[in-house]
């Protein structure tokens, strides 16, 4: 099963507990149902945006833990600049 499949598969069961209890098939204390559920969308969005915020900050914070890359890259770059001398462009430092 990939991962788009087992995604789809969550998120239809997770979406037809909330339904079941959104429309009120499955009795619950009314608190919940009127303090609770309406709000649970919400609050989902909520959550994942901050779990996507904190893992972008995450990916910035270790951005200069990789060394080899940075060294790839600035090898690039010098073959970059040369080739451009080599047909006549002007290039800085």
């Amino acid at each position: 099963m990939t991962r788009a499949e087992k995604t789809l598969q969550l998120s239809a069961i997770v979406s037809t507990l909330y339904m079941i209890f959104f429309v009120g098939i499955l009795p619950i204390p009314e608190k919940i149902t009127n303090d609770i559920i309406p709000y649970l969308p919400f609050w989902a969005l909520v959550s994942f945006g901050a779990f996507l915020l904190g893992k972008l900050g995450y990916g910035v914070l270790t951005f200069n833990n990789v060394p080899d890359a940075y060294d790839e890259l600035m090898g690039q770059i010098k073959e970059a600049k040369a080739d451009l001398r080599k047909k006549g462009v002007e290039v800085g430092a």
